[in-house]
């Protein structure tokens, strides 16, 4: 092979090369969640329909978003549990990117937003959840009724 054609072609390969090791390394999203199953319990209620309230703060949400697509992402929660009694809602804690909502009321239903605006290239953000149960006393208790089981998602949403 000549000389020239090695001059011109090389460098454009090399440089080919690594620019489809940077495009198929990229960066995914990732949404991770720490402090394992929970338990939250009222063991005292006041007659007169006051609320008692439990607060457990135990648990971390972790995410990451990717450098494409360039407009704000978000996460939304969702909860099922069927034959709720008690009332559970969930506050994202000091995020590291990204706004948080007011309180969540979890109920089964539509995902509300959770946190939202948070920029592309976010890498292991975090925020600690904040769960409280409540419940009157003419709600009953757990003893009588029954526990209120939640399955709570945790949904990274695309732009």
């Amino acid at each position: 092979m000549n000389r020239l054609y090695y001059l011109r072609i090389s460098p454009l390969l090399f440089v080919l090369g690594f620019v489809l090791l940077f495009t198929v390394k990229g960066v995914g999203q990732t949404l991770t969640l720490g402090g394992g199953n929970q338990t939250l319990t009222i063991t005292t209620g006041i007659a007169g329909g006051q609320l008692t309230s439990v607060i457990n703060t135990n648990c971390t949400l972790t995410y990451t978003t990717p450098p494409q697509p360039k407009q704000n992402w978000r996460i939304t929660v969702n909860s099922s549990c069927s034959g709720q009694r008690f009332n559970l809602s969930v506050l994202a804690i000091s995020p590291t990117a990204g706004t948080a909502a007011t309180e969540v009321i979890l109920t089964n239903g539509p995902s509300p937003d959770f946190i939202t605006n948070i920029p592309r290239n976010s890498r292991g953000a975090t925020c600690t959840l904040q769960y409280t149960a409540s419940a009157t006393f003419a709600q009953g208790n757990s003893t009588e009724l029954g526990n209120d089981i939640y399955t709570i998602t945790y949904t990274l949403i695309t732009p």
